[in-house]
């Protein structure tokens, strides 16, 4: 199954489930019949002489799910539109991404509203007319052939830190990791796949539809995430595995808790960038195990939590993975820690997650040779995300390259500041960004979402007892907010919060000499 099509026609005379969503369900043979038909209009619709890419402006839909069959049956790319974009922000990557035809959700057709769609056509998802050419064409596959390395889709980045790229994601991209996981994971044709994460991006695609598409497992659609309705569609499908990326771990865990909550049939969940403290108290709650690992939708920079992984870590990196310094391009030397768990070099073993093997998976940035270059430096993938090893190879996050601050002189990362911050009970969310200090360098602030009372003194006190916080980590400016600035994959938006300041919220000032705060 070297690609999605490949995949796809090796389930056309399935008849065990693949697709449920509310009431609805489809066999796999019936899945695979759907998504032939599409690629069918589709292909009456590409012209030959433009790039043959198709615009998905969709929620978790089964006209998503079957979108992305008919891509990998007909040959043609998936264009994963991002549903939190607008405007112009909206139209820069539908440009970007040389959309021809998007295909939308009606209740997303006002994001399209205003901006200037000249040469590209819309299809309404909803529209008679394309359900009538849908039901008319044919059950069979087109003919096609793409190959292992040919294009499947388009995914934008998440977009934290600056404008979102094209990430190139080929056939392969969706098999080989969808074999791998259902080898480590242990998963089968028994298990159902709840897909709430957006499968506009990788996280979705390659961590779940792609997995049940290699082993034949059944996708249950959650059309968007909801913490409150997540336990009773888990139940209702009777979901045995999720992915995730970035809190819904934490959005779950902050719903009030039930004695029942662990009678359920999940066994396993598998995503990245949950905290130590979620991924404990997920398993025990609903009475699963948790997975998280590290990676990117370029996949070209892996590291997996393995048995023995330290708290705060985020596991062991493959072979080829190394910390290097991006001025010299050499390794960085290991973290020393002191007595109380503080980095004592960390100035010095901070560096960047470099992929020194080559450049994995990552195909390329479409129509960004600039972004693409900046990755690929010297036969070496480049990820532009910060981390520190320790001595025995394990791997601590820093933060995105944007992420080092300097104050009074000492360089400092915000991830592990921040993985100090959320061993407070009362935070649920910390994200630690600059602004400048009116002296020279900058001035740390973090923001809080807050899951329980905390005042100025109790901060306070909370940051004394915190033996591997350092003096100069502690934050000059406090704002508590309803929530942070997320992407749609729950991702941070720091480059929103750095915008804004001190704006918004609650915010808490620290003495200029000592460590007191207040309003």
């Amino acid at each position: 199954m070297s690609t999605v099509r490949d995949a796809l026609l090796a389930r056309s005379a399935d008849d065990r489930p693949a697709l449920l969503a509310g009431d609805e369900r489809w066999s796999w043979r019936e899945y695979v019949e759907q998504c032939a038909r599409r690629a069918h209009v589709l292909d009456d619709l590409l012209a030959e002489d433009r790039p043959r890419h198709v615009g998905l402006l969709m929620d978790n839909t089964p006209e998503m799910a079957f979108q992305l069959g008919a891509a990998g049956l007909g040959g043609h790319a998936a264009v994963g539109l991002n549903t939190t974009r607008r405007g112009e922000a909206l139209l820069a990557d539908i440009r970007k991404a040389d959309c021809q035809v998007i295909v939308a959700d009606p209740r997303l057709l006002p994001l399209l509203e205003g901006i200037d769609l000249a040469g590209v056509r819309l299809e309404r998802s909803d529209d008679p007319s394309w359900s009538q050419r849908v039901g008319a064409a044919p059950t069979v596959a087109p003919d096609a052939t793409p190959e292992a390395a040919s294009l499947f889709m388009l995914i934008f980045t998440s977009g934290t830190s600056g404008d979102p790229k094209a990430v190139r994601i080929t056939h392969e991209k969706v098999t080989v990791p969808g074999a791998y996981l259902v080898e480590r994971l242990g998963l089968g044709a028994e298990d159902v796949f709840y897909a709430s994460m957006p499968l506009f991006h990788s996280n979705a695609v390659m961590a779940g539809w792609g997995p049940a598409l290699v082993c034949g497992g059944c996708i249950a659609l959650a059309e968007r995430f909801s913490a409150s309705g997540f336990l009773s569609d888990v139940r209702r499908y009777g979901a045995t595995y999720l992915n995730y990326v970035g809190k819904p771990l934490s959005y779950v865990l902050a719903t009030p808790a039930r004695p029942d909550d662990a009678d359920n049939p999940l066994r396993l969940a598998f995503g990245n960038e949950a905290g130590d403290r979620d991924i404990a108290a997920f398993s025990e709650r609903f009475g699963c195990r948790v997975v998280d690992g590290f990676g990117s939708t370029e996949n070209a920079v892996v590291v997996s939590r393995i048995e023995g992984t330290p708290p705060g870590s985020l596991g062991m990196p493959l072979e080829g993975v190394a910390v290097l310094d991006p001025e010299t391009g050499q390794e960085c030397p290991r973290a020393v820690f002191d007595d109380n768990g503080r980095v004592a070099n960390l100035d010095e073993a901070t560096g960047e997650l470099v992929n020194t093997a080559g450049t994995g998976q990552f195909a390329g940035y479409y129509n960004d040779e600039a972004a693409t270059a900046e990755r690929m430096r010297d036969g070496m993938y480049w990820s532009g995300d910060l981390a520190y090893r320790d001595a025995a190879g394990f791997v601590y996050y820093a933060g995105r390259t944007a992420d080092w601050l300097r104050v009074d002189g000492e360089n400092l990362a915000a991830a592990p500041i921040e993985r100090i911050l959320v061993r407070h009970p009362a935070i649920a969310e910390a994200a630690v960004y600059a602004v400048p200090d009116p002296a020279s360098g900058d001035r740390l602030v973090v923001a809080l979402v807050l899951v329980d009372e905390l005042t100025p003194e109790g901060l306070e006190a909370f940051l004394s007892d915190q033996a591997d916080l350092g003096p100069k980590q502690w934050p000059h400016h406090v704002r508590i907010l309803d929530a942070l600035p997320r992407t749609a994959t729950n991702k941070v938006l720091k480059r929103d919060l750095r915008a804004e300041g001190l704006g918004g919220g609650i915010t808490w000032h620290r003495a200029e000499r000592g460590t007191s705060y207040s309003g």
